[in-house]
């Protein structure tokens, strides 16, 4: 079992950058980040596989980015132009399912096992 723990959410105004940070206990998982807003599903919003392989939704993909540092095992999700519909809880994922499998699931909430407790980021317009 991994424990994760997100850092870095808070508020920006609308064209503003945030950098979110997750540590798992442990290395070598599939992870990725998710956000839900009020009254929404939880949607995948970018993964990376333990061989860093990344993907990420489109109405994200010009504007964050997602990195790890494999050797501090630190997960980034780096988010610029923000815009006021990007507010929401965003939580850290992570799973052990084989490669093949993850890239066609890597988005769905569904394909991890483990969750961090979500951190909040609200965008102002």
């Amino acid at each position: 079992e991994v424990q994760l723990v997100e850092s870095g959410g808070g508020s920006s105004q609308a064209g503003g950058s945030l950098t979110l940070s997750c540590a798992p206990s442990r290395s070598q998982y599939n992870m990725a980040w998710f956000r839900q807003a009020p009254g929404k599903e939880r949607e995948g919003v970018a993964a990376i596989s333990r061989l860093n392989i990344t993907t990420a939704a489109a109405s994200v993909k010009a504007r964050f980015t997602i990195s790890k540092d494999n050797v501090n095992n630190i997960l980034y999700l780096q988010m610029n132009s923000l815009k006021p519909e990007d507010t929401a809880m965003y939580y850290c994922a992570a799973d052990t399912r084989p490669l093949e499998d993850w890239f066609l699931h890597s988005l769905k909430r569904y394909a991890y096992t483990y969750w961090g407790q979500g951190i909040q980021v609200t965008v102002s317009s």
